[in-house]
């Protein structure tokens, strides 16, 4: 057995009341105990001064009863084989709860890359795929973007597979550039995808975009478009922050000029990373992180990093909601003290689903030559959020639970079905 440390094993701390509501099979909470596989390499890399170093990577796949493993690629000072099977047992999860064919994966490099140069950056990426080859592919493991990687190093990723392969393979990595079979849509899906789940659940409470606030902590990708959508939608951003900082406007924010300013830089390495910080914009209040985690406001928005919600500084949360965009940003016991305080947590399995759905059609488009119109990627990724989300706010409602509880739910009775297919315990000796 894998040995569990912190993060996993809080992570899997919310399921043993999922099994015992559903009085799931024991081959059920056996089978989603622990990954299925877990891949670990070194990536050699020479680098641009002629020394060769070595960046430790992981591949886990955490469950295949669904599906071909699906999820990202984080590079990251701080990735580790743990992290990395949470990931994935949440991706796992994610799947099922957005009805997706796909099982959870996620992969890993411990690096910094705003060290590396651009060349350096590229024979990185190259050498994951060379590392994990064997075990990826359209119909096993399928990665893409997640948190310090982009299209530019995913196009590099799937150029590695397709060379090594000696065929053209589109639809073994997802979240590629436009040119080389990537989709229209799957830059801001995750943001569009988290705001169609507010919408979903503010219209349930009777309220109304413009009478929102919101904080959001994250200015990534993610955050930054999540942010830009909601202001467009009449919402009230208030509040902004990535690593460097926070800015706040009791007026509301516009994301846009605070995005541009956060990517200037005359250096070639912004087209892939930015180096400016929200804290420097001018004409706003600048706050500490901490402070923008403690905003009065309705709805605060963690589209950081895991763990930014913890038993030490729950009690400072003043906002009505949380949503989160991020994987895993409340933990386990900050969550169940939220839930005591009565602030409702839209969970990061339904809220963040946005990037694996239009993964998913990326994948379908790339499979069937057929590519469609941004329009068409945008409308389907809200018809399934619409349809799944409603399916666990309703169960949240009729049981009297949380909306994670009620998620939860929903994805494993979807796994624990598909594992009970291929017969259980029960079909084995009951007969």
């Amino acid at each position: 057995m894998v040995e569990k440390a912190g993060l996993l094993k809080d992570a899997q701390s919310r399921m043993v009341d999922i099994f015992d509501r559903l009085g799931a099979s024991s081959d059920v909470c056996r089978r989603l105990e622990q990954p299925r596989r877990v891949h670990q390499a070194a990536i050699l890399v020479r680098m641009d001064d002629g020394s060769l170093e070595a960046f430790p990577a992981w591949r886990v796949q955490y469950d295949a009863t669904r599906g071909p493993g699906k999820g990202g690629i984080r590079f990251h000072p701080n990735v580790n084989e743990d992290e990395v099977a949470t990931l994935a047992f949440w991706m796992t999860l994610k799947c099922a709860v957005v009805d997706l064919p796909f099982s959870g994966a996620k992969g890993g490099i411990q690096v910094d890359p705003k060290t590396l140069s651009l060349l350096e950056l590229e024979r990185l990426s190259r050498g994951y795929v060379r590392a994990f080859f064997d075990v990826l592919g359209p119909d096993r493991d399928i990665p893409a973007p997640d948190v310090n990687t982009n299209d530019v190093v995913i196009g590099w990723m799937a150029d590695e597979y397709s060379e090594i392969a000696r065929r053209q393979v589109p639809c073994a990595i997802t979240g590629k550039p436009l040119g080389v079979g990537g989709s229209l849509g799957r830059v801001a899906s995750t943001g569009r995808g988290a705001l169609e789940v507010l919408d979903i659940w503010i219209k349930r409470q009777g309220k109304r975009p413009e009478d929102m606030t919101i904080a959001v902590q994250g200015f990534g990708n993610a955050g930054y478009h999540f942010a830009q959508l909601a202001h467009e939608a009449g919402y009230r951003v208030v509040a902004l922050s990535d690593s460097g900082g926070a800015v706040f406007s009791e007026g509301g924010l516009d994301p846009t000029p605070i995005w541009r300013h956060k990517n200037e830089s005359r250096e070639l390495r912004s087209m892939v990373y930015c180096d400016s910080s929200v804290c420097e914009e001018a004409d706003m209040d600048v706050l500490e992180n901490d402070e923008l985690l403690a905003l009065d406001v309705d709805v605060l928005a963690l589209a950081a990093m895991e763990n930014a919600i913890t038993h030490d500084n729950v009690d400072r949360v003043r906002a009505g909601a949380i949503l989160e965009i991020a994987n895993g940003p409340v933990t386990s016991s900050a969550d169940q003290r939220l839930e005591e305080r009565g602030i409702t947590v839209i969970p990061d399995v339904l809220a963040n689903a946005g990037g694996v759905i239009v993964s998913h059609m990326e994948w379908v488009q790339n499979r069937t030559g057929d590519y469609w119109p941004e329009q068409v990627v945008n409308e389907r990724l809200a018809e399934r959020l619409v349809r799944e989300a409603n399916l666990c706010f309703d169960r949240a409602e009729k049981e009297d639970t949380s909306p994670r509880t009620a998620a939860y739910l929903q994805c494993v009775e979807r796994i624990a079905r598909a594992m009970e297919s291929r017969g259980t315990q029960s079909y084995f000796t009951d007969r």
